[in-house]
């Protein structure tokens, strides 16, 4: 019997019950008595879909629209910390849980999913949902639940099966909990005393496996993890070494670096890329998308599968294409598989990852390209420099009327704006020199009738065209500089200070030791113990985060 025919009031008290657990008093949980929240996080869509995968197996659909994530200091992983959680959002999050529960719990699926069988199919069993409760409890929500916490999903369970006459159905509802549940969709970090310095604290072996795992696998703490938190030898370098070298020669690793470089090259951006089809007739959804996926698989080749340095990132010309891609490249297309490698001629002006169509296409207006939008993203993505916001009263008119001349004429006469030439003088030179590729990233040398020129200076360097991008980024000390600071800040989910300036510092040095290789880089952040440092908590409240929610849901019961 499906969990919709069931009576709301069921489905509600699973809900209120799941929130409520997580404003339980020390009382109620007394292993955590000691601890205090120091991190709270709204997980990610890629890794809502990474543990569900993870725990329950590939083959299950999540089919939902997320809430919108938020970016802040150029990375949505900053961004998740300030999120909250609508009572529209929470409604989505209630029916996929619901969904996952009913597909996990299916005919077809149960006998691999639930790890015993119950005494009495049609009624309750306390003990084979103890079972299935507390395994797939501490995998969802990255630590083991407390007694009180389990007991309210064995009474919700308990209760459902009452109703329904179905083990299976009362066992739905108590994973829909766990799938709606606070700590589930949020991930909180914990800090406990430090044996070894009284006086302070340290993040608990549960909050630590949880760091680990999402800046690696973009997932859930898998159960050799969690056996390493809940023994606490994870606390010892020799474990954490033992586990992030276990963790980066898996092949997950794949999956945290692509949601990384995702994170940092702004691809979120494609879901709301827009072309005139008038002047872009080789634009459409399936040329975003594959153009999204081509900047991701040639980092992923170049940066995790050969351990190549970075900086190639900037100059390779080794890329791959698909279908839709080769006609915007105007390259043949003859592979019988969805993807080839494809490696552009020497004497091509595609070089690196600034001259795909993503990036291009991306940074662009939607009927012209855009110097300083280029050039203001390359600074931000790639070596870590803000561009100020401009002026309010800025007429772009002129810039942006494709008509008249070339984009740098039209800059020119821009700039002689006052407020605006500081600015650009910043951002259009980068921009200027990829002008031989439109605004969708097509390969041009005229504009309106006249040439187009792409020389460009910058701080007294003479660059020449996307190769000349190329090696300025290549030579740049703060590109390297750029991604130590954002694998950091994407890891711990904070802001650098100028506290953080010696150890950033330090392991830019290493990283460039290291032949600038990604996976070094990240081994060296994820075991060193500034990646798990924390702010002494000013208070020891453990105040509920999801108050609100549980008000919003209580009122619409009624």
């Amino acid at each position: 019997m499906s969990t919709k025919t069931y009576s709301v009031g069921v489905l509600l008290t699973a809900t209120v019950l799941a929130f409520a657990s997580h404003a339980a008093t020390p009382a109620q949980r007394p292993e955590q008595a000691a601890a205090m929240k120091v991190g709270l996080r709204r997980i990610t869509e890629t890794q809502y879909r990474h543990t569900i995968a993870d725990v329950f197996g590939p083959g299950i659909k999540v089919e939902a629209r997320f809430e919108p994530e938020r970016r802040e200091d150029g990375l949505l992983a900053l961004g998740s910390a300030m999120l909250s959680l609508t009572s529209s959002g929470f409604e989505q999050y209630f029916a996929l849980g619901r969904s996952i529960s009913e597909e996990v719990l299916s005919e077809s699926r149960r006998e691999a999913a639930v790890p015993c069988r119950p005494s009495d199919p049609a009624g309750a069993d306390d003990d084979c949902a103890r079972h299935f409760v507390t395994h797939y409890g501490e995998l969802l929500l990255r630590r083991p639940l407390a007694a009180a916490e389990i007991q309210s999903r064995l009474e919700i369970s308990a209760s459902g099966a009452k109703q329904a006459g179905d083990f299976y159905a009362g066992l739905e509802l108590a994973l829909t909990s766990l799938l709606i549940a606070p700590d589930f969709l949020f991930r909180v970090e914990s800090a406990e005393p430090d044996p070894a310095h009284p006086e302070q604290y340290r993040l608990d072996a549960f909050s630590k496996a949880t760091r680990l795992s999402f800046l690696l696998w973009d997932s859930t703490p898998d159960l050799q993890l969690l056996a390493a938190a809940r023994s606490g030898a994870l606390h010892s370098q020799q474990e954490l070494d033992k586990q992030v070298d276990r963790m980066i020669a898996s092949p997950k690793f794949q999956d945290g670096a692509r949601a990384f470089f995702a994170d940092m090259f702004q691809l979120d951006g494609f879901g709301n890329l827009v072309k005139d089809p008038a002047i872009y007739p080789k634009f459409d959804q399936s040329v975003a998308e594959s153009a999204r996926e081509q900047m991701l698989l040639r980092s992923m080749d170049l940066l995790v599968r050969q351990q190549g340095d970075y900086r190639d990132l900037f100059t390779s010309r080794q890329s791959y294409l698909n279908r839709s891609l080769a006609a915007v490249y105007q390259v043949p297309y003859a592979s019988k598989s969805p993807w080839m490698a494809y490696e552009f001629p020497n004497d091509s002006e595609r070089s690196g990852i600034l001259t795909d169509i993503g990036f291009l296409s991306l940074h662009a207006h939607p009927g012209t390209s855009s110097p300083t939008r280029r050039g203001i993203k390359v600074l931000e993505i790639f070596m870590c420099q803000a561009t100020p916001q401009p002026p309010a009263n800025v007429d772009f008119s002129a810039v942006q009327d494709s008509t008249k001349g070339t984009v740098r004429g039209r800059l020119l006469d821009h700039m002689e704006n006052e407020g605006c030439s500081g600015c650009h003088r910043r951002t259009d030179p980068l921009g200027l020199a990829l002008e031989h590729f439109d605004g969708l990233g097509q390969l041009r040398t005229m504009e309106n009738g006249t040439p187009i020129d792409v020389s460009a200076e910058l701080k007294d360097v003479r660059i020449e065209g996307a190769r000349g991008v190329a090696e300025y980024l290549r030579n740049e000390p703060k590109v390297p500089a750029c991604l130590v600071r954002n694998v950091y800040s994407y890891g711990v989910g904070s802001k650098t200070y100028g506290r953080d300036k010696a150890y950033l510092t330090a392991q830019t040095q290493a990283f460039i030791a290291s032949g600038y290789r990604f996976p070094t880089l990240v081994r060296q952040i994820a075991s060193s113990a500034e990646f798990f440092k924390i702010v002494a908590p000013k208070s020891k409240s453990n105040a509920p985060i999801a108050a609100a929610t549980v008000t919003q849901l209580q009122s619409t019961a009624e």
